[in-house]
């Protein structure tokens, strides 16, 4: 990890320029308006590129709750990209955009026997478990085809986001249910887990691939059994405010642990964030400006109820440049307080921000928007979901408009 967090600053400020400075962008303003988030498709197969570069036997399914974008979808289709969905929603989203059955895999671990047998009837046949209520609603109304992996726990008390809290099981409990679904009749192929969203130890991912991997010899030792899926979820990070590991320093990490599991497994892994975050920018403007007893504040056109909910779902910290500054720093300065729109006083999106003065309409910009914005944006106060506009490689005007689904 080379950079710091300056040359991260200026490496985002002069990506904002770049895309700023297009036909596409200009289009798409003069069109919406502000609020709109700029989509670049191309930034998603580009990290998708890197993924299968750095770990080329791994199969990947893209999360789709990080971004359900139809233009984001049909990029990682059309790179063979399978896909990872946690309700019908996600996959009748699927289903619109022409995407195989066999290229999807179900990860939510609790689903109503409704979800399952919708699912089923869609044609997905691999499931994740992690509770016997679960492997009971596949008994009494599953396939006999049906791939189950049981998620275990590996848990992240300090981590960004600890993914095993809600979810997963111990080694022990996961034998268990082993032996339970093998009484019932049911096939378990194997076994998943989320490390952390935002990995910031990969050798806490090479220990969580050993871990698993005992497990499963020993199980296979037991029994005779012949498991074939091992599902190493996600968390490869994104850069926000501060320097993270690239996603080749922690395939440099447990490459040397997964590569010789792919010779008896089917790795699968769930990448999400890592491949869309950095696909789209965020352009609002300031609708207001007040001196208050701690400085100065101003008040943009989106806020922490729409594109910036990943600041409260997420805990993480976009950064903000104001249009002026994208070329250079622009003199006067002052530390001011960014707000949202809305009237709530918790729709604060950032304190202490290093920005020059700035009127009303006065564009600001957020990069790094790409995950988990407007799928988890909120029609609070009545505003409505900020736009999407999708530019094209040729530098033209916008082409798809539609919002973040």
């Amino acid at each position: 990890m080379n950079e710091t967090a300056a040359t991260l600053i200026d490496r985002r400020r002069r990506e904002c320029a770049a895309v700023m400075q297009t036909d596409d962008a200009r289009a798409a303003i003069a069109l919406h308006g502000t609020p709109v988030l700029l989509l670049d498709p191309a930034i998603v197969v580009r990290q998708y590129t890197r993924l299968r570069t750095a770990l080329p036997f791994v199969r990947f399914h893209y999360a789709v709750k990080v971004c359900a974008h139809p233009a984001v979808i049909a990029a990682l289709a059309e790179e063979g990209c399978g896909f990872d969905v946690a309700s019908g929603e996600e996959i009748a989203l699927l289903e619109r955009q022409g995407v195989a059955p066999h290229r999807v895999i179900h990860t939510h671990p609790v689903k109503k026997p409704a979800e399952i047998g919708a699912a089923l009837a869609a044609g997905i046949r691999t499931f994740v478990v992690d509770n016997e209520i679960e492997l009971e609603k596949f008994r009494r109304g599953g396939a006999p085809d049906v791939r189950l992996l049981v998620r275990l726990a590996y848990r992240s008390p300090h981590a960004g986001s600890d993914l095993s809290s809600k979810f997963g099981v111990s080694a022990e409990r996961a034998e268990a249910l082993v032996a339970r679904a093998d009484a019932w009749g049911l096939t378990v192929a194997g076994f998943s887990f989320h490390v952390d969203s935002q990995l910031d130890d990969p050798a806490r991912f090479a220990a969580a691939i050993r871990d698993t991997a005992a497990l499963m010899s020993r199980l296979e030792r037991a029994s005779g059994r012949r498991f074939t899926l091992l599902d190493i979820g996600g968390g490869f990070p994104i850069a926000y405010d501060r320097p993270v590991a690239a996603l080749e320093e922690i395939a440099r990490v447990i490459r040397p642990v997964l590569e010789p599991l792919a010779a008896r497994y089917e790795i699968l892994a769930e990448p999400g964030r890592v491949l869309v975050a950095e696909s789209a920018l965020l352009v609002t403007s300031v609708d207001g400006v007040a001196e208050r007893p701690d400085g100065r504040w101003y008040y943009l056109d989106d806020g922490l109820y729409g594109s910036y909910s990943n600041v409260l779902t997420e805990g993480v910290h976009p950064l903000v440049f104001a249009e002026r500054d994208l070329i250079a720093p622009a003199p006067p300065r002052r530390r001011a307080t960014l707000a949202g729109p809305t009237c709530d006083s918790a729709d604060v999106i950032a304190r202490d921000c290093d920005l020059p003065d700035l009127r009303v309409g006065d564009l600001v910009v957020s990069p790094v928007m790409g995950a988990y914005t407007s799928v988890t944006a909120t029609r609070f106060n009545g505003r409505p979901f900020t736009p999407v506009a999708v530019l094209t490689p040729a530098r033209r005007p916008a082409g798809v408009m539609s919002r973040l689904a």
